[in-house]
């Protein structure tokens, strides 16, 4: 019984995706993660309880020998994505982000997180499905340990910057355009940040 109880609960967590953890996002200040309660779509508000997250920066997937990172893209939404070539729920949900990343251009753009992977895979997902969004390639964890707390293990997973480079959500599951948007959109009608395009 024991044996069957622990193979059920091994089902339930492949299918939530390619793997799960019990961190999530909180606090004040520098953001960091810390257990979510058994919650896999967090959402920070008002703004003033954001925590920032300095610069994610690292190995271009699509142009191997230069770097890319949320720093690149002031003063827009940013959708941070951690997945890899060979997470099944990641197959379903990288073109929601290119429809997101098409749909929100302008106010958001989509930038991955590549982990545990071989660069030509991950080429061949993305050109398979006709990704134009880059990603930091990251086989080793080391752009993803700068998030401290964060669950490496959950994959795929998504965080959602706010214009001022501050966690606004983040999602321990797969994500569609129809859970991003709405926020995106929002998102983008918040103040813009002192400096930035468009700001005041």
């Amino acid at each position: 019984m024991r044996r069957l109880l622990f193979g059920l609960l091994a089902a339930l967590t492949l299918l939530a995706g390619c793997g799960v953890g019990t961190d999530a996002v909180a606090g004040s200040g520098e953001f960091q993660f810390v257990a979510p309660g058994g919650e896999t779509r967090i959402v920070y508000d008002p703004p003033e309880s954001r925590g920032p997250v300095t610069d994610l920066r690292g190995e271009s997937l699509m142009n191997p020998g230069s770097e890319v990172g949320i720093a690149d893209f002031p003063g827009t939404v940013r959708v941070i994505n951690i997945w890899g070539s060979w997470c099944g729920p990641c197959r379903t949900e990288a073109p929601e982000l290119q429809a997101v990343a098409d749909a929100a251009a302008g106010d958001a753009v989509v930038l991955g997180i590549d982990v545990r992977d071989d660069r030509q895979a991950a080429l061949d997902f993305k050109t398979d499905r006709g990704l134009s969004y880059d990603s930091i390639y990251d086989p080793a964890g080391r752009t993803l340990a700068r998030l401290d707390g964060y669950p490496r293990n959950v994959v795929p997973s998504t965080i959602v910057l706010d214009r001022e480079q501050r966690v606004a959500a983040v999602f321990l599951t797969p994500v569609g355009s129809s859970d991003l948007m709405p926020l995106i959109t929002r998102l983008a009608d918040e103040p813009a940040p002192a400096g930035a395009p468009g700001a005041d």
